[in-house]
């Protein structure tokens, strides 16, 4: 794509190797040093201080940038503006994470340390992919084309949020009060999995998930089991059979309108022949008929998160006057997500359980996705094919969820997301990890994109 194929070669080649240096360790060492789990008492001195230093980082490469706040959550908008001819590329990350988990690490792993493990051909750090490691990866590809180009060749606009690992409280406040300043024609990000580690990946939009608690309580207190067993209705028991009327024993949904007519046929088309979850995969279960990839990246999914009813620590010979269970649903767009609760409701009410009372979390993200044949998925792929030699795996959602629509619905962008982690990377668990040949291959192909992005081919983004 590029009309030098020797410069962007070595722009190529010069982030691949960025990405074994020690300047490149000790980058994302200081970033996974910040602490910043966004659930921690006081975790806004943090938070501010990974802006700081992401702004620093930025500063470096040219960006002027701005803070702001949301709902009382921090973020930082970077811009770099080449020219108003340029096409305008809108980047995303976020610096916060789930809770360090200290003490529970393998080998006494400090989880806000950098930790190598070479034996395994690994890089351990709260963080490092989920969401630092793959900002970091992009900044590296970003400073690679600026040296060998000694401009983008296009104009670059980052958002980094604080809180996406608790909702992203204020992102769409914020995105839509500065829509000018973080107006784009397309966003290129890096969050969730590749399909396996050695297999490049775009994704074009991310499944929608709400979550519903459902709760039965029949009395005050419990109720000896011998002396009005058989008398009583048991609310654990009762909310095991509604469960049972959500999805069948494989796990197939049963809820009327929480699933699409059919999968969508473009959908269908890019998954054939792609195994998902690096083939980590229950023979027999979800929607028969469907392949495995189809079930995650464009079918819908209900689990049960939690069910508790009495005390399972010390149980004792009583019924328990309760029960609750927490439902997730991912799903994927073509549902009318705003019913999603009554038509829980209702299934549960025609099956005689219409005493179970629900309640939906309200944090909650919408289903969206780029269509696979849009101007700027084509681009990204033929980048991606000319960087290594193979096209890459589209998948038209992520199996999980994003806060996707803040760039489709509020800013019109389409979205393409070039993810560098990969499924075992352990993100919102102890060992928190990426393998070390992940970086070079990453770092390689955002190069070849952010280079071609400034090539003449990318002038007809402005106008998708």
């Amino acid at each position: 794509m590029s009309t030098n194929p020797t410069d962007r070669a070595a722009a190529v080649a010069a982030s691949r190797a960025a990405a074994d240096s020690p300047a490149f360790r000790e980058g994302l060492g200081q970033l996974i040093a910040i602490p910043t789990d966004a659930t921690a008492p006081g975790a806004e001195a943090a938070l501010a201080a990974y802006l700081d230093h992401a702004e620093g980082e930025l500063h470096a490469s040219g960006f002027e940038t701005r803070r702001t706040t949301g709902d009382g959550h921090p973020f930082l908008i970077a811009r770099r503006i080449e020219g108003p001819a340029l096409p305008t590329v809108l980047g995303y990350a976020h610096g916060d994470t789930v809770p360090g988990m200290e003490g529970r690490w393998r080998a006494g792993r400090d989880p806000w340390r950098l930790t190598e493990a070479p034996e395994e051909g690994r890089l351990y750090g709260r963080g490092i992919a989920d969401n630092k490691g793959q900002f970091w990866v992009n900044l590296t590809a970003m400073r690679a084309v600026l040296e060998a180009r000694g401009r983008l060749g296009f104009n670059a606009v980052w958002l980094i949020e604080m809180g996406e690992e608790v909702g992203s409280p204020g992102l769409g406040a914020v995105i839509a009060a500065e829509r000018k300043r973080l107006a784009a024609d397309l966003l290129l990000a890096s969050d969730g999995p590749r399909l396996d580690t050695g297999t490049p990946t775009i994704f074009l939009g991310a499944r929608g998930a709400r979550t519903f608690r459902l709760h039965l309580k029949r009395r005050e207190g419990g109720r000896h089991s011998g002396n009005f067993g058989g008398l009583l209705r048991n609310p654990g028991l009762e909310m095991a059979h509604a469960l049972t009327t959500i999805a069948d024993a494989q796990g197939a949904i049963r809820v009327p309108g929480w699933t699409p007519a059919r999968v969508d046929p473009a959908s269908r088309a890019l998954l054939q022949g792609v195994t998902p979850a690096a083939g980590e995969i229950d023979e027999g279960w979800g929607t028969p008929g469907l392949s495995p990839a189809e079930r995650v990246h464009a079918w819908c999914s209900a689990e049960v998160l939690a069910f508790t009813c009495g005390d399972p620590g010390h149980p004792v010979n009583a019924i328990p006057p309760e029960a609750t269970a927490w439902v997730q649903l991912r799903h994927v767009t073509g549902l009318d997500a705003d019913k999603l609760g009554d038509h829980l409701r209702a299934h549960l009410a025609s099956h005689g359980y219409g005493d179970i009372e629900v309640t939906e979390d309200s944090a909650a993200f919408p289903a969206t996705a780029t269509p696979p044949d849009h101007l700027a998925a084509r681009f990204a792929a033929r980048s991606i094919e000319a960087t290594t030699g193979s096209p890459p795996v589209i998948l038209p959602s992520l199996g999980g969820s994003l806060p996707n629509d803040v760039f489709t619905d509020t800013l019109g962008l389409p979205t393409i997301w070039v993810p560098h982690s990969y499924p075992g990377c352990s993100q919102h668990a102890p060992d928190e990890h990426l393998p070390t040949a992940i970086f070079p291959d990453a770092c390689a192909v955002m190069a070849g994109l952010y280079w071609d992005l400034g090539t003449e081919a990318a002038l007809s983004l402005k106008s998708s």
